[in-house]
């Protein structure tokens, strides 16, 4: 460490959101910066925001509980539906339920998988603030957060801002829906609580979330980045880095040839739009990527020693 760093940047804690369309390889890109860390001493979690995890079968762990030590200094866990119900009951559950249970008969059971099922966002929402107090806390030095498809996470945090535009046309009758002897919060003031917890969550994602996005040299991996960057610069969000996987480096045979020349455009492509950005290139490899040893082999391409 440089002895003219100050004790409390080089403590301060790094959480890593890797983003981007399914099937690029951005879990697999986690899970090796996630050792990567650990390997250099640091105290590190990932953890997955994924509908449909796979960190545990990419590390080779079977261990339930949460979180799981996968490694000396890593530790896993992958949030599901189960964490959004008690995160949504213990923020704002109780009292919407309350509002709807004095119009529709409904257990609370039931309204709660209903809702946090089916409205959009509040999974994403949820997620994020979870994040924000595990940062909070303190606990490890490096956070690596392995999120759902891009398409179904950051744009859907202004879900509740949302909300409170479609209600602006009824406020009286709103502002008078009280949520009876417990509270006199009415359902507008919930919906500007959750709002307020939004524009935090977004500040945090703004601030203090460093980005990396994951792609591969394709056509339409390619023609999507647009879009993808086009969603961040609307949260006035930033890509730190960009990863382009399964780039055929080796081309030995006319098949991998042709590949690597079909390849090579879209490279050339990416890094003349993108070349504010650090971009790194993953070779693709002959093998699957499962366990420690083919993860640490990924780890060298992203992070290659001076």
């Amino acid at each position: 460490m440089n002895s003219h760093t100050s004790s409390n940047e080089s403590n301060k804690l790094v959480v890593t959101m890797f983003a981007g369309k399914g099937g690029v390889g951005k879990t697999t890109c986690a899970a090796a910066t996630a050792l990567h860390h650990a390997t250099q001493g640091e105290d590190t979690l990932i953890l997955s925001t994924d509908p449909t995890p796979s960190l545990s079968h990419i590390y080779e762990t079977r261990a339930k509980e949460k979180p799981q030590r996968v490694a000396a200094g890593l530790y896993l866990t992958e949030l599901g539906m189960n964490e959004v119900k008690q995160m949504w009951d213990r923020k704002f559950g109780r009292e919407v339920y309350a509002v709807f249970s004095s119009l529709v008969s409904v257990a609370y059971e039931e309204f709660s998988d209903f809702i946090t099922s089916i409205l959009p966002g509040l999974r994403d929402e949820f997620m994020v603030d979870y994040i924000k107090e595990m940062v909070r806390g303190e606990k490890y030095r490096n956070i690596v957060w392995d999120t759902a498809p891009l398409g179904q996470t950051l744009g859907l945090l202004q879900t509740p801002a949302m909300l409170s535009h479609h209600l602006k046309p009824a406020p009286r009758i709103y502002s008078r829906l009280k949520l009876g002897a417990d509270t006199r919060r009415s359902v507008l003031d919930i919906i500007r609580g959750w709002d307020k917890l939004s524009h935090e969550d977004i500040d945090f994602l703004r601030g203090e979330v460093s980005f990396v996005l994951v792609t591969i040299p394709e056509a339409l991996a390619v023609e999507q980045l647009d879009g993808i960057f086009g969603e961040l610069h609307q949260l006035d969000v930033k890509i730190e880095r960009l990863v382009i996987n399964n780039v055929v480096k080796d081309t030995s045979s006319p098949f991998l040839r042709t590949k690597a020349d079909q390849q090579q455009k879209y490279i050339e492509l990416i890094r003349r739009k993108y070349q504010q950005i650090d971009i790194v290139e993953l070779p693709l490899l002959p093998h699957e990527i499962k366990g420690l040893d083919a993860l640490k082999e990924i780890g060298k391409s992203l992070f290659p020693g001076p």
